[in-house]
């Protein structure tokens, strides 16, 4: 008998926008040259990512965690003429792929990697970004979070992945688990922070920076995600 959760998975995911020929490109790259080639968001994970940047409007975008370039690619594709992205990344096995598409064109005028420990080089970062996306050590997410938030313009988005890791959430015994689930609490407690939780994947925590929301009396909301 079929998994019906596999089915399901695999029916979403012939109902998701087909990756471009660079993304299967990398894809097929870093499986013959890395072992966890599942951390790559993937398709559904990676066309959200699109959608948001979109419909928000976002032009400036910050990436902590590259892995080997896949949602860099992905969110270069969506952002405007004159769009930025700068992605953080530690692993420089990890670039040597990455690089390879980064370079090309038209990503190689959008797209800024930068290398080092995303813990200290988030502070470098100059000017504020319109979305950030967090997929790096899981460890130190509350560490990111703090960090990030105040680079972000007030109504920008910040978005989490693996927020779930594979229901590990729900008895959260080990450190990755643990810190993923203060980070979750810490964006729910927020009251600068309108956020979703969406078992998209391995699960995807999307939340506006907007000062003050959760106190503001309902009336006084405009209504708009975005």
């Amino acid at each position: 008998m079929i998994n019906p959760d596999k089915e399901l998975v695999q029916y979403c995911n012939r109902h998701t926008t087909e990756e471009s020929e660079i993304l299967k490109e990398l894809v097929k790259k870093t499986e013959s040259e890395l072992q966890y080639s599942d951390m790559i968001c993937g398709p559904q994970v990676g066309e959200l990512l699109k959608l948001l940047i979109r419909v928000s409007g976002s032009k400036r975008v910050l990436e902590i965690g590259t892995f080997t370039g896949y949602s860099a690619l992905m969110m270069a594709d969506a952002l405007p003429v004159g769009g930025e992205l700068i992605t953080l990344e530690l692993n420089e096995c990890y670039k040597s792929i990455s690089e390879q598409f980064f370079s090309r064109d038209p990503y190689c005028k959008i797209i800024k990697q930068v290398m080092g420990d995303a813990v200290e080089t988030i502070d470098s970062m100059k000017g504020k970004f319109d979305l950030i996306f967090i997929d790096a050590d899981k460890a130190l997410y509350p560490e990111y979070y703090q960090k990030s938030k105040p680079k972000l313009k007030a109504g920008g988005i910040i978005i989490v992945d693996n927020v779930l890791w594979s229901g590990e959430i729900l008895h959260p015994d080990d450190p990755k688990s643990a810190a993923i689930d203060r980070l979750n609490e810490m964006i729910r407690s927020d009251p600068d922070m309108q956020n979703v939780m969406l078992p998209v994947r391995d699960g995807v925590l999307i939340a506006r920076y907007q000062p003050g929301s959760k106190a503001r009396p309902a009336h006084e909301s405009t209504g708009r995600f975005v």
